[in-house]
């Protein structure tokens, strides 16, 4: 499996190159945990992000990062941003909260299907479906399984079930979902989501 962001590797020693980023991605947008916020404490993260950013092509200058000045600013941002709100949460980490074109049943059901297709179930304890840290481990099982696969039939099939997916599902709601946290005074996800867009219009093209 490719290596993954955790607690116990350092920002300064990422080489991005080696790094499965919809792995990283997925960690970054996960529930707060202690072991997500020490990742965020790093000093070298704000100069490692600056890094992604210009490899990624991101327009303009990196804008920097304001970490959290403790666990509970870190919990309770995560919280206020995705989780709660009235009628909903200023920035849902869920397609079907963005995505007002089908019911969220349908929304839930189309991207079970895709998960189908590698013989992946969905623990919705953790998340639903639709929410972009599930997606984004499917998208890094894709990866995974293309990568480790012998037969150039199953890696094509499986480039067009990456970008099937990604146009269909992560690229339906992620740049509007960008929209609405870039104006929110938050810190750290904002940059993290643009990070995050830009990646993946960068793997639609490829």
């Amino acid at each position: 499996m490719p290596s993954s962001p955790t607690p116990g590797r350092s920002v300064e020693s990422t080489g991005w190159e080696e790094i499965d980023l919809y792995r990283f991605f997925a960690f970054v947008f996960g529930a707060p945990t202690r072991e997500r916020f020490e990742w965020f404490q790093q000093p070298a993260l704000a100069s490692s992000l600056a890094h992604l950013w210009a490899r990624l092509g991101c327009p303009g200058a990196f804008p920097g990062v304001v970490s959290f000045k403790d666990y509970g600013e870190y919990e309770s941002t995560y919280i206020a941003l995705f989780d709660v709100g009235v009628p909903q949460p200023p920035v849902p980490l869920l397609e079907s909260a963005h995505d007002k074109a089908q019911p969220p049943q349908q929304t839930a059901l189309e991207n079970t299907s895709f998960y189908e297709v590698l013989g992946l179930a969905t623990d919705t304890a953790r998340y639903a479906p639709d929410h972009l840290v599930t997606q984004l481990e499917f998208l890094s099982a894709v990866r995974y399984t293309r990568e480790n696969t012998p037969s150039e039939e199953n890696r094509k099939s499986l480039a067009r079930l990456e970008q099937d997916f990604l146009q269909r599902h992560l690229l339906n709601w992620v740049p509007a979902a960008e929209e609405k946290l870039r104006r929110t005074e938050a810190p750290v996800y904002p940059v993290l989501l643009t990070l995050l867009s830009a990646f993946l219009r960068r793997r639609a093209t490829t």
